[in-house]
Order: structure tokens, then sequence, then C-alpha cells
């Protein structure tokens, strides 16, 4: 008995030394937020001070100073975080996860990011470059002082390295990449012109309400006298970076601004929520910056030197994403006897390539051979290295992209240091007419009463000969199909002080038939747009809280036109009465408690893969849902009741629309069955839609998902204006369905005339350290719609002092 009382003794010894040590990490891997911390770099000293849910002000005597507390104050709450930007700016991935990140390393090396960032650095003048500067000596002037590694460092075994200039020039390339182009449509019609006409492909990805697509040419029949098989036009469309390589992908957002003659205040409220990936930590920082004559709130991206969506004393605004079409792929024929070289308008011309080495964590290191054309960087070469073959009698394509994002010239700071100093909505839409990143539409309003929105960006001009219009590949040796310029930048959409007294974006097609230039053939369905401006125009007056509740807003607009059909299905199913019990009185209203919204969904999901599983085939249409959920095509489907799409061509019989309804309610109540049981009662739609932020790249890894993820349930779909991005395709790691992975990462009110009401909320919390409590602060609060002041409404909690230390040389 004896030794085991010692083994007890000895257990609990251990026991109590492991929770000691942990206690002790837990308090060093913490940031330090109070006394004073030496700031190599800095010119005058600067406090921070943070609030109760770690939201710093940061009180410095100039910007650049207030710009290198930002740097610290990112780092020391969201160093992981700055490491995965980094990381994938870079096509570095792979050395810290292994070979499961090779593809994605694959493929950021070909389109060439961390190149072009390295070039617009090289560029890069003035206060801009200062501003840059000032954010690295921070972030590295933590990593000079960091007392212990955050657990995701300790785990991997990886060390932080320094932060570069480049780094956050990689990352911009890389928010632009999410946020704007249509490559991956361009990748998809030619992968359907394979088995489709060109007719079919349209309605299959048509023109968004309000708009039709141009007359093209015959691309499938182009491709294939160009010898493009479809084992080829499927490798092409494979390419790994189909799926947003930086997991941020913007797949919406609203902002509405309200005039002084529609609100109770007498001055303009403005309201944003963009709908971005969630994730955990989030990826925005809130942060508050004070220098003398220039008061700024707002939301910030680790990684970038700036207050990207906020508020000064004078100006507030919001963002949604305009989704224009500022990527064209093309197919560069290699020359037959020179594979080093491929056809152009003039002759043939030399590729441009580039060696670089990819290291594998645990293998051995991978060299690729990155090429670049005359219009940009060859992506095919992610994929197959060499190019790819058509028929055997003819010399092989590759596939290169033109990009506005890599140009060298690109400057996302200069812009953003303007916006942020407006004192006034034309001062704040000339510093935007120099926005050359991803087209936004930016909802503004000024204290003088001025409301507006302006969309900046680099817009392409293509010739009245390009016959394709940016909608597939083009041949890369036809000059008819490269670019004519840019639409000049005062000419982009805008619209000023409109005499509804409101304007309102939710990535609808924000143009009419009047506006001369070409934007993009996509915007998304105007279902949010609708319904925001059903809610303005309800009231003659609204108050920010009126606004907050528009934002909690679950009614889905996009249920009416399929409604009936859902509402006829008659299949032959034990639980079909109880199911048609649950959906009476269904109107569309999304509630996290209700169980109509997920039979809805189920069905739809079912109704999808029944109608177009046999065209584009069931296992592509299946992958394809990760990003593309065809609801406007069905839609179409159901208003033609198009005999020619509901017929299963796999089948000798001939299905019309109505057997493939009655086939997709049943198929749903079975799938909901199996999943949640046979009481039909307890299939809450929240059940299934989880909110969950991922964490990269524990999500991934059981044992530690649980302690790094984020869940919650939510209401909601697609979209409603409280907007929780239905997943139609099973998660890789648990096989869930209809999970929320993209939502309102984060929700702002901003009130105009009186900015200490304005109020703020991200999607978890202001650290990025899982053993901080205020990892998760956020969570139960943005769930439920609630908000936090974005001013500072009482004493801080905490105060850093960042002293500067006598060094030679600048900054």
């Amino acid at each position: 008995m004896g030794w085991r009382r010692g083994l007890v003794i000895a257990s609990g010894a251990v026991l109590v030394g492991l929770a000691s040590a942990l206690a002790l990490y837990a308090q060093r891997v913490l940031p330090q937020t109070e006394g004073v911390q030496p700031a190599p770099g800095l010119i005058a000293p600067v406090r921070i001070e943070r609030d109760a849910d770690g939201i710093p002000t940061l009180r410095a005597a100039t910007l650049p100073d207030a710009v290198y507390a930002l740097g610290v104050v990112h780092a020391q709450d969201r160093l992981w975080q700055l490491e995965t930007h980094r990381r994938i700016g870079a096509g570095r991935l792979a050395e810290a996860f292994g070979a499961g990140a090779l593809e994605t390393d694959r493929f950021l090396r070909a389109l060439g990011v961390r190149h072009a960032a390295k070039a617009q650095w090289a560029a890069m003048r003035g206060e801009a470059r200062a501003i840059v500067l000032a954010y690295t000596a921070g972030i590295n002037s933590v990593l000079r002082t960091l007392r212990a590694r955050p657990p995701e460092f300790l785990i991997l075994g990886l060390q932080p390295e320094d932060w570069s200039p480049v780094d956050t020039l990689a990352w911009a390339i890389m928010m632009s990449w999410d946020l704007g182009g249509n490559w991956s449509s361009e990748l998809l019609r030619l992968q359907l012109s394979a088995r489709l006409p060109a007719a079919r492909i349209a309605e299959l990805m048509p023109a968004a309400l309000g708009g039709s697509l141009p007359a093209t040419a015959d691309y499938p029949a182009l491709y294939r006298t160009l010898g493009l098989d479809g084992r080829t036009r499927q490798a092409f469309a494979d390419l790994p970076g189909r799926a947003p390589p930086s997991g941020v992908e913007g797949v919406g957002s609203n902002n509405w601004v309200v005039a002084g003659t529609h609100s109770t205040t007498g001055r303009p409220l403005l309201a944003n929520d963009p709908h971005l990936k969630l994730s955990a930590p989030a990826l925005w920082y809130l942060v508050r910056i004070e220098v003398p004559g220039l008061k700024l709130a707002g939301a910030s991206i680790p990684g970038l030197p700036g207050v990207m969506l906020g508020q000064n004393e004078h100006v507030a605004w919001g963002f949604t994403n305009t989704g224009p079409d500022v990527q064209d792929l093309y197919l560069e024929q290699i020359q037959a006897d020179d594979p080093g070289r491929y056809r152009t308008p003039d002759g043939s011309a030399a590729f441009e390539t580039l060696s670089e080495t990819i290291r594998v964590r645990g293998g051995p290191d991978v060299p690729i051979i990155a090429r670049r054309t005359r219009h940009g960087p060859v992506l095919s070469d992610a994929g197959v290295g060499q190019g790819l073959l058509g028929a055997k009698e003819r010399p092989g394509y590759v596939l290169a992209m033109r990009w506005t994002a890599l140009d060298a010239d690109v400057d996302p700071v200069t812009p953003w240091l303007g916006m942020q100093r407006a004192r006034s909505l034309p001062e704040f839409v000339a510093a935007a007419n120099g926005w050359t990143g991803a087209m936004q539409n930016m909802a503004v309003a000024d204290r003088e009463g001025r409301i507006g929105f302006v969309a900046p960006g680099r817009l392409p001009l293509r010739g009245p000969a390009h016959d394709l219009h940016g909608l597939a590949p083009a041949p890369g040796w036809e000059a008819r199909y490269d670019w004519q310029g840019f639409v000049p930048a005062d000419q982009t959409p805008r619209a000023f002080d409109p005499p509804r007294g409101w304007l309102a974006t939710a990535n609808q097609r924000i143009i009419d038939s009047a506006y001369p230039h070409f934007v993009t053939h996509e915007w998304a369905l105007p279902y949010r747009q609708q319904r925001i401006e059903q809610l303005l125009a309800a009231r003659p007056r609204h108050s920010l809280d009126d606004l907050g509740a528009i934002q909690a807003d679950v009614q889905s607009l996009a249920v009416r036109p399929m409604l009936p059909w859902l509402l006829k299905a008659r299949p032959r199913h034990d639980l079909l009465a109880d199911v048609r019990q649950q959906l009476a009185g269904f109107d569309g209203r999304m509630d996290a408690a209700s169980v109509a919204p997920l039979v809805f969904w189920a069905w739809s999901r079912q109704f999808t893969l029944a109608v177009f599983g046999d065209e584009i085939g069931r296992a592509a249409l299946e992958k394809s849902m990760a990003t593309r959920n065809w609801r406007d095509a069905l839609e179409g489907v159901l208003a033609r009741d198009d005999a020619w799409w509901c017929d299963d061509k796999a089948t000798p019989a001939v299905e019309t629309c109505a057997t493939m309804n009655d086939r997709a309610l049943g198929l749903a109540i079975e799938e909901l069955r199996e999943r949640f049981g046979p009481d039909v009662e307890h299939w809450r739609w929240s059940r299934a839609l989880q909110a969950r932020a991922e964490h990269r790249p524990f999500s991934r890894v059981p044992v530690l998902r649980e302690l790094f993820e984020l869940r919650t349930p939510v209401g909601g779909d697609t979209y409603t204006v409280n907007v929780a991005r239905v997943s139609m395709q099973p998660d890789a790691a648990t096989g869930e369905l209809y999970l929320n992975e993209h939502g309102p990462s984060l929700r702002a009110l901003y009130d105009v005339g009186d900015p200490a009401r304005s109020r703020v909320m991200t999607s978890s919390g202001q650290s990025g350290i899982v053993l901080s409590p205020l990892y998760r602060r956020f969570v139960q609060p943005w769930a439920t719609v609630r908000s936090v002041p974005l001013w500072p409404a009482e004493p801080p909690e905490a105060t850093l002092t960042l002293q500067p230390m006598p060094r030679n040389g600048a900054r």
C-alpha cells in the first residue's frame, strides 16, 4: 500500500508542477500592458491605454510614432496571426505545416506575390514609405523583448522572424486577391466548356439581376480548335489557388448611410458589416489613434499600418466589396521548337523565369521555376510545372494572368493616409481616387451632413474587339484581348446626397445602363440590399439603434422565388406530414430555433445536385459548392420550368422539374433524419448552422481543435442582412453540412454628429493568444448582435509607455 500512496503523492506533485509551469507560461506569454517598455526607433514617448476589452488607444506626438505603436500592439496580441500572414504572402506555409501546404505554396510562388511586393516597395516613396518603416520597427521591437512565444510557435517548434516592409505589401496583395476578380469563374467556364455549349454555360452562370451577359465568341469551339481536350481543361481548372490561399475570402458585405434629414439626431448615421471568412482570431483588430490634429478609431488588420474601416472627428466610412473584373486569364502558346519561348502578337518572346525552393517540413526541399509572360505570372506552373499539352500534334499551352494588384506602381498606403485624415466627404473622395487596391463600395458621411459612396480602384478597359469580354480565358497571342488602359480615377462609380436621404450597398449591381464603363458581370444576388432598402424605407427617421436592428435582421428574401416549389413537393416519406407542419407559415425568416430554414437549405442543396449533377458531373458539382451554391442558376431553371436541365440524362426516363422537386425533398428529409433523428421538431436550424471561426492550422488537428477553434450557433443565411453564409459542401475535417464559416467579421455603427455614441463588434476578441481571457471575449456578444463603444468610454484598465532609446541614424 505504501508504494501506491507514494505514487499518488508523486503524481500529485507532477500535476502541481505542470499547473505551476502553465501558470508561469501564461503569465509570460501575455503582453506587457503596464509600466515602461524601451522602443528602439521611436521618436517620442507613446502611451498605449487599454480598456477592459483590450482595445488600445495609442497617444503619440506624431503619426509615424502612433503607427509604430500599432505595430507593437499587433505583435503583442496577434503575433501568430502576423506569422501566418507573412508566410502566406511569401509562399512559405509548407515550411511550417508540412507537405499538406505544398500545393498552396506552389500557387503563391507561381502567382508571384512576394516578387510583386518587392517591386512595389522599391517604388514607394515619401510619407508612405516612412509609415511602413515605422510599423515594421514597432513589430520588430516586440520580437526583441519577447518573454515567451505564443502557443502555436511552441507546439510547432517555430521561432518568429523579423517583419519586413515587403511582408506588409505582400499581405495587402493577398487582401486584394480575396476581394477582387473573377479568375475562378473564367476557369469554371473553361472547365464547363468541355461538356456544355456557351449558351448552357450562360444559364448556369447568368448575369446578375438587372444585367445581361454580352454575346461572346463560341469559346467551347475555340478551345477545341486549339486542341484543348477535356483532360487539359480540367487540369487547368484544378489549380490549387481556386480556394483563396489567405483564408480571408471576401464573399460580401453591407453598408448603408442615412442623411441627417432621415436620422433622429439630425446628423448622418452609417452602418457597415464586412463579410469575411470567420477566423480565430478575427481578421480585425480594434484600435484608437490620437495624435495632434487627428483622432481616429476603427478596425485595423494585423500586417497593415493603419485603420481600414472607421471614423475620425469629421468623417466615417465603411466598405463593401465591388467585386470588379480586374483579372483576365490568357492561354499562352509555347513555341514548338523552344519551350522557353511563347507566342505574342509580334512573334515569340522568352518567358521570364525565377528559380525558387520551397522548404517542406518533414520532407525534402522542392525546387520550382516560376515563369511570367507579358501578361503576368504563369499560374499553371503551380499545377504541372512546364505547362499543359493539348492534342499531340499541337504545341502546348500555359495559363497566365493579368491582374491589377501585381503592378509595380500599386501603393495601398498613400490613399489610406488621405482617407484617415479627411475632414469632409470631398476630401475623402479625393484621397480615395488614388486607391489601387481591391475596388470597394465606400460609404461615407461627414459632420457637415453630406453622404455618399464612391467605388475607387484600378478598373481595366477592354477594347470593342474583345469578343470574350473577360468571361473566359483568351488567346494571349492576339492583341485584341489585351487591356487598353484603365478607367480614369474620377470616373469610377459614385453617388452623393440622393434625394431619398440614404444609400445602401450589399455587393449588388451598383451601376445602371447609363454608366459608360464595364465593371463586372458577376454582381451578387440583390436580396440583402433589397431587404436593407425595405427597412430603411419603413420609417421616416432612424436612430443608431434602428440601424443596429437592421444588422440583426434574419429575413431572407431569397426564399420567396423558390418557396412555392418546396411547398408543392410530395415525396413518399413517412416524415412528410411532420415536415409540412413545420413549413406551414414559413416566409423566409431564418430564426436559429426554427426547423423550416434547415429543411429549406437541405432541399435546395439536394435540388441543385439533382438538376445539375448529370450535366456538370456530380463530383465536380459537389467540389464547386465550397465557393458557389448555384442559387441563381436554380432560380432560373425553376422560373422557366426548364425540362432540359431537370431531365436526368443518366437515366432512360425523362424527368421533369416536378419529379426532381419531389426527389430533392425526399432526399433532404432522409438526410436530416440520419443526422438529427426522427423527431422533426428537434431539427433546429442552429444545430446545423454553427458559426465556425477556423484556427490555422489547429482546426485540422482534432486534439487541438476544441481549444483553438471558436464556435457558436447562429441564425440567418447567405442572403439575410445578418448574414451567415451556408456551406453546401461537407466540412473537410468533420463532414458537417451547412456550417457558417463566413459572416459579419466586423459590425460597426457610426454617429458622425456624436462619435462617442459609435459602437463596434468583431467576431472573436482582441487577443490572438488562446490563454488570454480576451481570446473569446466577443464571441457571444457578436452572436447576439451586441456591441462595445468605438471610442474610450471609461478610464483605461492598463497603460504602457513606449520609451524611445538613443540611437544613431534615421529610422
